[in-house]
C-alpha cells in the first residue's frame, strides 16, 4: 500500500493546473467513494485498537500511530451507511491530515489513484441520507463502464466528532478596527457547507456580512459581475477567504484570475484550507494570495479580517 502513496509529491503539481487526484474505496457497499490524494498521509491494514469508553459512537478507537496516538474513526457508520447489500469487513485504515489533526478512517477496500479534473467534480444531488456528507461526485470509467464516485466531505464527518468553538479570544479582539468592521462585507468561497457555517458563526460576531459561494468559478463569475457593472470590486466585499479544492474552479486558479484581471487585481484573498501548510505556503506565494490560514481556527479569522482593516485604515490616514 505505501507504493501506492508514494508519489505524492509529485502530485503537487497538479495543484493550480485546477486537477487532483482521488483514492477510490469501498465501504461495503454497491456504492464507490473517494478522498483527495493531497490530504492522505498513508494507507495501513486495520491496526491494534484500544477502546475509549464514553467516546462518540463512530469513534472505533485509538492506536498508535508512528508514536502519537490518534482516532480511528469508523467512516461507514459516520456517513450513516446502514445497508448490507454485501458482507462487509473493514480492511484497511486511510490515515488523513485535517485541520492540524491527524486520524484514521476505517474503510473496506482500497481500489486505486484517479487523476481528473476539477472541471470533472460536481455537486452532489441535493436529498437526504448519505448525500449530506459528500462534498461533489464524478464519473470515472471502471471496466469499460461510466462509475459514479462519491467523494466524502470529511470536515462534516470530523465535526459531528469535535464540537467546533467560535468564542473568540478577548486579547485577540481589537475593538478600535472592529468598530469599523460593522456592515462590511467578506465574500467566502468552499464546496463544504461546514466550513461556509463555521466561517459564518465567526465573523457574524463583528457584525460582518458574509456572502457564500460553493465553488471558484461562481465567484469568479460574481467578482466579474460586479466589474462588469462599473462597480469597483473593493467596495463590494472588505476581501475573500477561498477554499484551495473545490469543483469548478480550485481556489488557486480562482486567485490566479483575480490577479491578472485589473479590475479586481487589488482584492485580498486569504487562502483558507486544511490541506498542508508547508505546501500552501510556496502556492500562497506562487498564486498571490495574501495570507494562508488552516481552517477552524476563528481567533486566526479573526486576525486576518482585522489585518486587512487595518491595512484600509492606515491607507486612508
Amino acid at each position: 500500500m505505501s507504493e501506492l502513496m508514494s508519489s505524492i509529491d509529485q502530485r503537487t503539481k497538479l495543484v493550480g493546473e485546477n486537477r487532483l487526484e482521488l483514492l477510490m474505496f469501498k465501504l461495503g457497499s454497491r456504492h464507490t467513494f473517494a478522498l483527495n490524494v493531497f490530504k492522505i498521509r498513508e494507507v495501513i491494514t486495520v491496526p491494534l485498537m484500544n477502546q475509549v469508553p464514553g467516546s462518540h459512537q463512530n469513534l472505533k478507537g485509538v492506536t498508535n500511530y508512528r508514536g502519537a496516538s490518534i482516532p480511528v474513526i469508523d467512516l461507514r457508520a459516520a456517513i450513516k451507511i446502514t445497508t448490507n447489500e454485501e458482507e462487509y469487513e473493514a480492511g484497511n485504515v486511510i490515515i488523513t491530515e485535517y485541520n492540524r489533526s491527524v486520524q484514521g478512517f476505517l474503510i473496506g477496500s482500497v481500489m486505486r489513484i484517479i487523476n481528473t479534473s476539477w472541471s470533472d467534480i460536481q455537486p452532489p444531488p441535493s436529498a437526504a441520507g448519505k448525500n449530506n456528507y459528500l462534498t461533489a461526485i464524478t464519473q470515472v470509467e471502471v471496466d469499460g463502464k461510466n462509475e459514479l464516485v462519491e467523494i466524502i466531505d470529511v470536515e462534516k464527518v470530523l465535526s459531528e466528532i469535535v464540537e467546533y468553538d467560535t468564542t473568540i479570544s478577548e486579547d485577540v479582539l481589537d475593538a478600535e478596527v472592529a468598530a469599523h468592521l460593522k456592515g462590511k462585507k467578506i465574500l467566502v468561497v468552499d464546496d463544504s457547507a461546514t466550513a461556509r457555517w463555521q466561517i459564518r458563526e465567526t465573523l457574524s460576531q463583528l457584525g460582518l456580512e458574509i456572502l457564500e459561494e460553493t465553488d471558484g468559478l461562481k465567484a469568479l463569475t460574481l467578482l466579474k459581475s460586479w466589474a462588469d457593472e462599473g462597480k469597483t470590486v473593493t467596495d463590494e466585499i472588505l476581501m475573500m477567504f477561498t477554499d484551495a479544492e473545490m469543483p469548478e474552479m480550485d481556489g488557486y486558479r480562482l486567485t490566479t484570475e483575480v490577479r491578472q484581471d485589473p479590475r479586481m487585481s487589488h482584492l485580498f484573498i486569504a487562502l483558507n484550507t486544511s490541506l498542508s501548510g508547508s505546501f500552501n505556503e510556496a502556492m500562497v506565494e506562487k498564486v498571490g494570495c495574501d495570507r494562508f490560514i488552516s481552517k477552524f481556527q476563528p481567533d486566526l479569522l479573526v486576525d486576518v479580517v482585522q489585518q486587512r482593516m487595518r491595512e484600509i485604515l492606515d491607507a486612508g490616514s
